[in-house]
């Protein structure tokens, strides 16, 4: 099984992308007022297709938008006056239109887009302007070509010229290309070159061929004829007895003359960065060899390459190490010619440093920085707003020295455009850079709230784009507090980005960036979390199944639970398709009624948004046939008889004879080799090869002396290695690899120490090996130094160098057969000095009371000597404006890396006295100091108080001590103490006191004495509070032993909820105010009760609203863990206990019921058990984990029903009262209308039964048997109970019906009642007793009763 992990995300392109933004420009928002900024524009030679409309582009941003014009050959162009011209909206781009006629020839010149604001005016490069051009071919008459055979013919092509230049090829008039090899070729010219004619070269004509790009047309040149001469006919069978066709057709051999370029040398030139292509086509009988040369040097390796059968080199990338002189070498049998070709390599102007956007704060100061190489050197322009500067308004805050703008005291209105053009004759560069002058407070580029998900051990970048002017300092907190994050496993980047080097599970959390300077400041929340990596518990397994069986490749994953995880399978790298014989489910991939196509590798991928592994395995099916012979699979048998044939300089054959495969076919061999001079004995691999070839071609180095086995590999093993080979010594060579990891860094101030890793025994090639080191001072293009050293040094100290010099090193490999390869230069650098000078015009701004904001001057490149590390200040305490308070004058200092000209110093001390200098630091070290400044921080916020302690004397009071805070950080106007009550998940109100400064104890007399507390105390100065001293109350240690007083009940107490448990205590205080002899009856009868056991006693406690149940532990009992607690309700438990142990350990509570076991880690002395059952015993423990025989006593718990709130009589409720006597009276009253009615002789019908079925409560009714409810202990129909015990209805109070269990019930005659529902009366006994049927509230009274 083999296993691969890969991180996603935005690993690899998301690192190199935020790599990037530590190097990126400054970029204005685009909301704030700036210059304009040309984004795009067309290329400088602007080449177009006469056949489309032409389109100029121009784009700019800046605010407010910019206006565009544009001029042509240098004078305005008036877009608006041409009809065929039009200017794109909100853009500078144009556009020309030809539909309606016009020639474009018309519009061709150069033309430069203007983008102006009211800050300034940015410039476009010149575009020149030209329309792609294919003329015709001039006709002309060819005269037949008359050549003696084996002489040289030219056939010239002189295409016409067009824009851009033609592809041009030869073909025949009938189309069919013309066959070319290093004796017919053409030149880079377009002619068509033959080294030597011969007789079948008459057998076609010749045509040259212009294909031009733009207008996809191709134009041919009317064909060449030959008419080649010959001493001799054509004989085919004289060709066949001869083994030189020259000789067998009597053509004389001639000595190699170049064809092209004529004579013995000429030079040509090449810009840096392009490709040089140097050609040597030579004639000769036979047709000559080409081979190229340097003089003084190897051509340089990895930059060329051969074209035209080698009559042509290209170096890819010129640069001016490629000057010097070439040679191409043309031989033959007869002899050789050289032809020398001078290269000069110029160059266009390049970029050294490229101006960028500068945007400064008033009264800031800052540079433009132009400068660029060429060859010639450039020559430097600058310009402002697209005028050159000499004639723009003086602007007494710059200042111009040659290739930099200097900005002193920059003001609000000075913003600006600046150019600089960079020409010499081979071309020009045009940079635009903005000056803007801003007053801008700290915003973060970015959403104020992002998550963000990381894999665990991974590094991990945070960013925060800010913006501001004075250009912000970003600090990272993590959670909201503590310093500032840099250092260790954090580092921090000027862009604002903070990297985690290795983010790990305590890493997660919110972090802060804070950007701030002096006009305030702004943040970003970035929300990390950390998650497990997705491993492959259990891949796949190499796997031999029989054809027809089922087999189970397995795959399970580990991965965070937060992340979705997707599980798919490849089959030999394609994906799987999971057919009818196939199931995939969690535990991996099952196939069913194995065959042969399902043989192969299966790769298991696991993978995540973040992260993804994978496992491979390889399925090797066995078909029955084998089986049936009972043949048993090993390892295969050694391979025997090695042989080395077709032996050469850097190669040899193996062949070898397999061994017995035993019933598992061979999959691979593998070829070791073992050498005799370095490492005798030691075999080491060479190469593999399928196990279905049993001889291979074996590359080999130089200058060994080799010996080969071979051992073959089946599914299940390797066979032992075969018996060695005959030995088989190679020649030496010149190396062909050279020193890597070469560098040059100076020692002291006068060396250069270069260095290189030396070349391995195996790489030499050859005896004598040594380094000729060469090295020469950069861009003075003086000769280079050499010195030849032994192959077993690997540095040279070169002495005498000037300080900090850029030198161009190479190193280069030799032995007794040559030298290798031209190396690549590596740039070095002599050693640095100390810097000469410090920084000036120092200016600091308070910004708080622990920062403080500093400017600075930047010191001369020159005075640097070295490498620019960082500006650095050092500042001290010199004393606190508290008097008599001993402060630490130990000098810190704050790092404020690259070139810059600000910074924030902070971790100061408030209402302090402090001095402060900078120096310049180098790689040697640090430069003078600077003038020593002084400032006052003003008065913070103290420091926590010192030695903030919490005792506890006895079960009613607490007593707090403290001290002074260390750091008062001004004058002490007294102390904020904040605490609260709490008892597991439950908190009281916050009480806050406030005392005197001079006071330093406080004494808690506890009203609650089962509740812990936590207390919160900060100093105070005018400022405001200072940082915290937290803790809390300690448990109590008789907690769990304390008696029941004397007017508690000594019954069992049933447990309830901690509302009910408050209300009983409040009734008991009260009856025992009242009386204590009737104190018990009255406890008996109200108070809940709750039951508690353990191990040793049963102990009940009720104190301030809870239920405390406490095993009889103690650590004077010799326990590690004891006094464990459970405050139970319905559904939940607190569980507290004491230890031994140190804060951090972790424990488990296992807590069983009738059901199963569960457990919960920890690492607190208190856990919350939550989803527990209503009504239910639970036995609980606590051990240490990862050893649970370190356990408390077991104790035992019973949860409280799901309601038991104490309902009260209903019999004593005054509604029930109120009700029952309405009742009464509507009774009352409908008796004596009865009454009335039957003394009167009047009668009631009495309903006819219906054959109507009765639902289960009128069945009850008409039975004459009623269910009368026990209204003490269960409360009406239609009514619910609330939380405080009172019952509420959820019908109107005024329906009386709600009550009632029957239908409509009403009297018969004799006043009885008969319980059934009311049907439709006929018309007749409803006229006659309307009364009576009207529905009567006496219904719903007797389904009461």
């Amino acid at each position: 099984m083999v296993m691969q992990r890969y991180l996603l995300t935005y690993m690899g392109v998301v690192l190199t992308l935020y790599l990037h933004q530590f190097i990126r420009a400054i970029e204005v928002p685009r909301d704030l007022s700036q210059p304009p900024t040309i984004t795009k524009q067309s290329v400088k030679n602007y080449i177009v297709d006469p056949r489309d409309n032409i389109i100029i582009e121009c784009d700019a941003k800046g605010n407010p938008f910019p206006i565009f014009t544009w001029t042509r050959n240098g004078k305005f162009f008036n877009v608006a006056k041409d009809p065929r011209v039009s200017m794109r909206r909100r853009s500078g781009t144009l556009s020309i239109d030809f539909r309606s006629g016009g020639r474009p020839e018309d519009y061709e010149g150069e033309y430069q887009c203007f983008a102006r604001n009211d800050f300034g005016t940015a410039i476009s490069n010149k575009i020149v302007l030209q329309v792609s051009k294919s003329p015709l071919w001039p006709k002309e008459n060819l005269d037949i070509q008359e050549v003696h055979e084996g002489a040289p013919l030219i056939l010239a092509c002189n295409p016409p010229p067009g824009l851009p230049p033609p592809a041009i090829f030869w073909m025949s008039s009938s189309m069919e290309p013309i066959h070319q090899d290093k004796r017919v070729s053409q030149g880079q010219n377009g002619d068509l070159y033959f080294s030597n004619v011969m007789q079948e070269d008459a057998l076609t004509d010749y045509s040259c061929n212009a294909r031009f790009a733009f207008t996809h047309t191709i134009q041919q040149k009317n064909p060449y004829t030959l008419k080649v001469l010959t001493k001799q006919p054509h004989n085919e069978t004289s060709f066949r007895n001869h083994t030189d066709i020259y000789s067998a057709r009597g053509v004389t051999e001639r000595h190699p003359s170049f064809m092209y370029p004529t004579g013995t040398s000429s030079s040509q030139m090449v810009l840096r960065g392009e490709d040089l292509l140097l050609e040597c086509i030579a004639s000769g009988v036979p047709t000559p060899d080409i081979m190229w040369h340097k003089r003084g040097g190897e051509l340089p390796v990895g930059r060329i390459s051969y074209e035209n059968f080698k009559k042509a080199l290209r170096i890819a990338n010129v640069s001016e190490e490629d000057s010097g002189e070439y040679f191409c070498l043309a031989s033959n049998k007869v002899g050789s010619s050289r032809h020398t070709v001078s290269v000069r390599v110029k160059a266009a102007p390049y970029w050294l440093d490229e101006p960028e956007n500068l945007v400064l704060a008033p009264g800031e100061g800052g540079r433009l920085i132009c400068r660029a190489n060429g060859n010639p050197k450039p020559s430097i322009q600058w310009l402002v707003n697209g005028e050159p500067i000499e004639s723009s308004l003086p602007n007494p805050s710059r200042e111009v020295k040659g290739d930099t703008v200097m900005f002193r005291d920059a003001q609000i209105g000075s913003s600006a455009v600046y150019q600089c053009n960079a020409s010499n004759e081979h071309g020009y560069l045009l940079a635009n850079a903005f000056v803007s002058v801003l007053d801008v407070s700290p915003r973060i580029l970015a959403p104020r709230s992002q998550p963000m998900k990381v894999i665990h051990n991974n590094r991990t970048l945070l960013d925060c784009p800010f913006f501001g002017s004075p250009i912000p300092t970003t600090r990272w907190f993590k959670n909201g507090q503590g310093n500032t994050l840099d250092g260790g496993n954090y580092r921090m980047y000027e862009n604002g980005t903070l990297e985690i080097k290795m983010a790990r599970k305590e890493d997660q959390g919110t972090y802060t960036c804070v950007a701030t300077n002096i006009l305030g400041k702004a943040e970003i929340q970035v929300r990390l979390e950390v998650k497990d990596p997705t491993r492959i518990i259990t891949g796949p397994t190499d796997a031999v199944p029989k054809k027809g069986s089922t087999i189970h490749l397995s795959c399970r994953v580990k991965y965070d639970p937060t992340l979705k995880l997707t599980v798919s399978w490849l089959k030999d790298d394609s994906p799987l398709y999971i057919g009818n014989r196939m199931k995939k489910d969690e535990d991996g991939l099952t196939i069913y009624g194995v065959s042969e196509k399902d043989q192969g590798y299966y790769t298991c991928v696991a993978s995540t948004e973040l992260d993804r592994d994978t496992a491979r395995a390889h399925l090797t099916v066995l078909d029955l046939m084998t089986l049936s012979l009972s043949l048993l699979i090993a390892r295969p048998d050694r391979p025997r008889d090695l042989e080395l044939t077709d032996l050469a300089e850097r190669s040899v054959r193996l062949t070898w004879i397999p061994g017995d495969d035993n019933n598992s076919p061979i999959t691979d061999y593998i070829v070791e080799f073992e050498e005799d001079k370095f490492q005798p004995g030691v075999w080491h691999n060479h190469s593999r090869y399928p196990g279905s070839v049993n001889s291979a071609v074996l590359r080999l180095a130089p200058y060994v002396n080799y010996q080969f086995r071979v051992i073959a590999v089946n599914e299940v093993g390797s066979s032992y290695p075969s018996l060695p080979s005959e030995r088989y010594q190679t020649n030496g060579a010149r190396p062909e690899i050279n020193p890597t990891g070469v560098q040059g860094a100076g020692t002291s101030k006068n060396n250069m120490v270069i260095s290189w890793t030396p070349l391995n025994a195996t790489q030499a090639y050859g005896p004598k090996l040594k380094y000729i080191v060469k090295w020469r001072r950069r861009d003075t293009r003086e000769s280079w130094s050499n010195v030849t050293v032994s192959g077993d040094v690997s540095k040279y100290t070169v002495t005498q160098t000037p300080t900090y010099v850029p030198y161009e090193i190479k190193v280069q490999a030799e032995n007794e057969f040559g030298r290798a390869a031209e190396p690549d230069v590596v740039i070095g650098y002599s050693g640095e000095d100390y810097p000469k000078a410090a920084p000036t015009d120092i200016r600091l701004r308070v910004l708080n009371s622990t920062a403080i904001s500093l400017q600075w001057t930047r010191v001369y490149p020159d005075t640097i000597q070295g490498q620019l590390k960082e500006y650095r200040a050092y500042f001290w305490r010199e004393s606190s404006l508290l008097k008599n308070l001993w402060v630490s004058k130990k000098k810190q200092s704050e790092s404020f890396i690259g070139d810059r000209t600000r910074g924030i110093v902070s971790r100061l001390f408030p209402y302090s006295n402090y001095k402060l200098e900078m120096v310049v630091v180098n790689g040697r070290g640090d430069g003078p100091r600077s003038e020593i400044k002084e400032f006052t921080t003003p008065e913070g916020v103290p420091s926590a108080p010192r030695y903030f302690k919490i005792r506890q004397p006895n079960v009613d009071t607490i007593t707090l001590e403290w001290e002074h805070p260390e750091h008062p950080n001004g004058i002490l106007i007294g102390y904020t103490l904040r605490y609260q009550a709490f008892n597991g998940s439950k908190t009281g109100r916050t009480i806050v006191e406030n005392f005197s400064p001079n006071q330093t104890k406080f004494l808690l007399q506890r009203t609650d004495p089962i509740s812990r507390y936590r207390f919160d105390l900060r100093s105070r100065t005018q400022i405001g509070d200072g940082e915290p001293a937290k803790g809390e109350s300690p448990s109590s240690l008789n907690e769990g032993k304390w008696k029941s007083p004397t007017w508690w009940p000594s019954t069992t107490i049933d447990l309830t909820t901690t509302a009910t448990v408050a209300t009983t205590t409040e009734t008991t205080t009260t009856t025992t105010t009242t009386t204590e002899a009737t104190t018990t009856t009255t406890e008996a009868t109200t108070t809940t009760e709750a039951t508690t056991t353990t191990e040793a006693s049963t102990i009940s406690t009720i104190v301030a609203g809870t239920i405390a149940i406490a095993a009889d532990d103690s650590a004077g009992d010799g326990k590690p863990i004891w006094d464990v607690k459970a405050s139970p309700t319905s559904n939940w438990a607190n569980i507290t206990w004491n230890h031994k142990f140190d804060p951090e350990t972790e424990f488990v509570v296992e807590y069983i019921n009738s059901n199963k076991t569960m457990k919960s880690a920890t690492d607190k002395p208190f856990m919350e058990l939550i989803n527990l059952t209503p009504g239910e015993k639970y036995i609980v423990r606590v051990f240490l984990r990862g050893n649970d025989t370190i356990t408390s006593s077991n104790i035992t718990f019973n949860t409280s029903a799901a309601y038991t709130k104490n309902q009260g009589d209903i019999a004593t409720q005054g509604w029930f009262i109120g009700l029952m006597c309405a009742i009464a009276l509507l009774v009352l009253i409908l008796l004596i209308v009865c009454f009335i009615k039957r003394s009167r002789g009047g009668k009631y019908p009495v309903r006819e039964n219906k054959d109507v079925p009765l639902d289960p409560d009128d069945q009850k009714v008409d039975n004459g048997s009623f269910d009368y409810s026990d209204e003490d202990n269960k409360p009406l129909q239609g009514s619910q109970t609330s939380l405080d015990g009172t019952i509420k209805q959820q019908e109107s109070d005024d329906s009386l019906v709600d009550y009632g269990e029957g239908g409509e019930g009403q009297f018969n005659e004799d006043g009885s009642f008969i319980g059934q529902y009311t049907v439709k009366k006929d018309k007749e006994e409803t006229e006659g007793n309307e009364s009576s049927e009207a529905t009567s509230p006496v219904n719903a009274i007797y389904s009461l009763a």
